[in-house]
């Protein structure tokens, strides 16, 4: 399978009063032509950061991306340019990432006409109509404003601007949490038929467990800027390993009565992500605690396809 997007030990740090930020602290991560990569974890644990940096909306602080084999670390000017026709954003917020003075057919012809990709008016315009009913947009919103429709609408305008210069890799920065649940669900079925007609491949950041087993075929859980369990979705689910994917997972509601599942309550404080000492970071909070914890950890894989960074794993889990 061809991979289209990989990072290597990428990283990404903001400076602050205090010392550097470790926003995305080496991720190292695989994305297969056609699939979808699910990223969660808490809010601020650098999900949206990561998805940011691949995409070149911020500059990484070090480490490799790489986009179909080639190195797209540092792109600038005409090169970056060159680089957004291939990889594109769907924003969370889906009135506060659309312009409030243009209206629908403005935005989604917007990329073309900074790409250059169609000349004539005609052409954009024919253009601006197939994404629209690539989308779901009724023909009579062509002149709407975002205050003038509701958030599944305008999620879906965001989307058909993120399709518009076919790209081959798509960031969904958690598009549907601003939306109601009913909604959602449309805007999750529409992402995964745009997937497989045009064989997309997306990263889907998502802080709800129950989404992300619905649309990703792998899953990346995140703490404090670091991958600490990487598997397929199914294996996850099956057999979880990490104290904080266990952790995550009991915060899921259930509505099975006879078999309610433990929720398991996270005590202590949480480790600074400014310049974080070595060792692991859930340490402060993980039941599992020991002084070997203090040591640097690695993702290592326990289990076939199923990758862990705990060095207690195999302990607690009963893994000889």
């Amino acid at each position: 399978m061809q991979t289209v997007v990989e990072t290597k030990h990428l990283k990404k740090y903001f400076e602050s009063r205090g010392g550097m930020l470790h926003a995305v602290d080496d991720v190292s991560l695989k994305i297969e032509k056609g699939k979808t990569m699910g990223i969660v974890g808490e809010s601020g644990c650098g999900k949206s950061t990561l998805g940011r940096t691949i995409i070149h909306l911020q500059d990484s602080t070090d480490g490799q991306i790489f986009l179909n084999g080639e190195d797209v670390t540092v792109r600038k000017g005409a090169q970056l340019k060159k680089l957004r026709e291939k990889m594109q954003i769907i924003f969370q917020d889906p009135y506060s990432s659309l312009n409030p003075r243009m209206s629908v057919e403005s935005i989604i012809s917007d990329p073309l006409k900074v790409q250059g990709k169609l000349k004539s008016k005609g052409e954009i315009d024919a253009e601006v109509t197939r994404l629209m009913k690539l989308v779901g947009i009724e023909e009579r919103l062509r002149t709407s404003y975002p205050h003038e429709l509701d958030g599944g609408r305008r999620q879906r305008v965001g989307i058909a601007r993120a399709l518009a210069l076919n790209p081959e890799f798509v960031v969904c920065d958690e598009p549907v949490s601003a939306l109601d649940v009913s909604i959602q669900a449309q805007v999750l079925n529409l992402l995964m038929d745009l997937q497989q007609q045009f064989g997309l491949t997306l990263m889907f950041i998502t802080h709800n467990l129950s989404v992300v087993r619905h649309i990703s075929d792998d899953i990346c859980v995140m703490y404090l800027g670091q991958v600490v369990e990487s598997c397929e979705t199914d294996k996850l689910f099956e057999a979880t390993l990490h104290p904080y994917t266990k952790a995550l997972l009991s915060a899921v509601p259930s509505v099975d009565l006879h078999h309610p599942s433990e929720r398991i309550l996270l005590k202590g404080e949480i480790t600074s992500p400014i310049d974080p000492k070595p060792g692991c970071r859930f340490a402060s909070r993980c039941p599992y605690a020991q002084d070997v914890c203090e040591q640097p950890q690695e993702l290592n894989e326990v289990l076939p396809g199923h990758y862990v960074s705990c060095c207690r794993c195999k302990e607690i889990n009963g893994i000889s």
